[in-house]
């Protein structure tokens, strides 16, 4: 199958969280896609094609750990990260168990995103 997709999937109801993270991942050479639900991002067509997704725990409709556990079941196997304000031990243990590669916390303001995605897509740091 060769390298894996570059396309990153970015699922935040902010809309200022999904704007800002597209621009950075943008100027790091990665196609985004911003999605502001869950509902959003299963019905992408394209949904089997991403490299990578960052979701974020706490949204409306469903929360982070419950949208990873739905592509799971829906056989998507693309390496997920997930954003949250707040993580505590059972969350990352739940987390840890859906085989999700990286439970960082918010404001991002550090280079840790990036890191985590340009591994996950087997690319070099950023």
């Amino acid at each position: 199958m060769g390298h894996p997709s570059r396309i990153v999937a970015v699922v935040d109801d902010d809309a200022a969280v999904r704007h800002a993270l597209k621009f950075v991942l943008e100027s790091e050479d990665l196609e985004v896609r911003v999605h502001g639900s869950a509902r959003s991002l299963l019905a992408d067509p394209e949904l089997a094609r991403y490299g990578c997704m960052v979701i974020d725990y706490r949204m409306p409709d469903v929360d982070g750990l419950e949208l990873a556990e739905t592509l799971r079941g829906r056989g998507i196997v693309a390496p997920i990260i997930v954003i949250t304000g707040r993580a505590n031990a059972s969350m990352r243990q739940r987390a840890a168990r859906l085989g999700v590669i990286a439970v960082l916390d918010k404001p991002l303001y550090d280079d840790s995103l990036s890191s985590a995605i340009h591994s996950a897509l087997g690319l070099p740091p950023p």
